[in-house]
């Protein structure tokens, strides 16, 4: 069911101070709070609920809790925990009086998350534009030269190797058969643990025909119990959508060779890609590929991030500036006049080629647009707070893939 609009108590409570008479209502968060548009957000939030049931939770505070724990960096236990300390949290959060325990589950908030989906998050977005313009923040001219780059957001996962994973398939394998009833003809559990343990060995002592034995070793039990369980499964039908996607990820993690095409670098998170730098320190990284897009010359208030967006399947930078740009205008509103990139969008799929200049370019470079586009690298110190102070250098979260 729809939640309930937070009202204003309309009379005050003689025992409790209310929360704008205890604060300073020149804060910044209590500036925030009157500017936002609570109304245009509950109505985006309205297709996500059901007119039956239950009341949810009021969505002001949810979108309250979701920007604190974004502009702070905070975790969702911690924005938690300072919630229940901060009086300007829960005026933000619509709160009249000031509250001592936490309102709703933690688990709420993924929950939530998981609800409203990608769309909702860049109406905030959206959202906070039209408040940092209506704030002076940014000027309309700020919107109409754009830097455009790419970055990796890493996953939270160790460094992949054929012989973890097929020992790491092993046992998954062993336990979900095990949680099923699903009787084995041997778990290989101690086995490969030890042929895991003399690769490792073998393989720092540079005995690598010894280590290659041990690794062959775990391989071959991994396709036995592949085999196993897939004759189990053929009297036991009911079963096989359970064992589906572990069966999957396990095969490609024993088929898969340094050239395969369709590779898996992580158990638990399969839509983890490698993604080439080509730098010294990082050859690879192992996460998704991520475009940001922030403007040229600096606002007010700085620089904003215009437009942000997950570039699944290691797509060609150049194949998604089409995209991305498009993108920035809808969430802007304002039409692009100069979008400035690196050289790894040459061969670019953007149909107004005169308005795209590349570093090193050399041709229509003059003037106004040859400071603009010196100052193209104003996007890696963005990027770079992003990943310091904006959960972009490491996801942590579990990824749900359809197939």
């Amino acid at each position: 069911m729809k939640p309930k609009t937070q009202e204003i108590a309309p009379t005050d409570d003689l025992f409790r101070s209310r929360l704008d008479q205890m604060i300073n209502m020149r804060h910044e968060l209590v500036v925030l709070t009157q500017r936002i548009d609570w109304h245009y957000l509950d109505s985006q939030l309205d297709p996500f609920y059901a007119n039956a049931g239950r009341p949810a939770i009021p969505n002001r505070l949810m979108v309250g809790l979701q920007l604190l724990k974004q502009m702070y960096a905070l975790s969702d236990e911690a924005v938690c925990d300072r919630w229940v300390e901060n009086p300007y949290f829960q005026y933000l959060c619509g709160e009249t009086y000031f509250q001592h325990i936490f309102p709703i589950q933690r688990s709420s908030m993924t929950h939530w998350r998981h609800r409203v989906g990608e769309d909702f998050c860049a109406s905030l977005i959206k959202e906070s534009l039209r408040v940092a313009h209506q704030s002076k923040a940014i000027h309309t001219r700020h919107l109409k030269r754009v830097v455009v780059d790419t970055t990796v957001q890493p996953k939270a996962v160790t460094f992949p190797t054929d012989v973890k994973l097929r020992y790491r398939a092993i046992i998954a394998l062993g336990q979900l058969a095990k949680e099923h009833d699903v009787p084995l003809r041997q778990s290989y559990v101690r086995v490969t643990k030890q042929a895991l343990m003399m690769s490792g060995r073998y393989r720092h002592a540079k005995q690598l025909k010894r280590a290659r034995r041990a690794e062959k070793f775990i391989q071959i039990r991994l396709g036995r119990i592949i085999r196993d369980i897939q004759r189990r499964l053929r009297d036991q039908e009911e079963l096989a959508p359970l064992f589906a996607d572990a069966l999957r990820k396990a095969n490609i993690a024993l088929r898969q060779e340094r050239n395969s095409k369709v590779k898996l670098y992580s158990w638990h998170a399969p839509e983890v890609e490698c993604i080439g730098k080509g730098k010294a320190d990082k050859p690879y990284e192992f996460g998704c590929k991520t475009s940001i897009t922030t403007h040229v010359n600096p606002a007010p208030a700085g620089h904003f991030i215009l437009h942000a967006s997950a570039l699944h399947g290691r797509p060609y930078d150049g194949h998604t500036l089409n995209d991305v740009l498009t993108n920035t205008e809808d969430w802007t509103g304002v039409s692009v006049e100069r979008a400035y990139v690196d050289r790894g969008y040459r061969g670019h799929d953007y149909p107004h080629k005169h308005k795209v200049f590349r570093s090193g370019q050399k041709r229509g470079v003059h003037g106004t647009i040859k400071k603009e586009l010196r100052r193209r690298t104003i996007v890696e110190p963005v990027i770079g707070h992003l990943k310091s102070d904006g959960h972009l250098g490491r996801n942590y979260l579990q990824v749900l893939i359809c197939t």
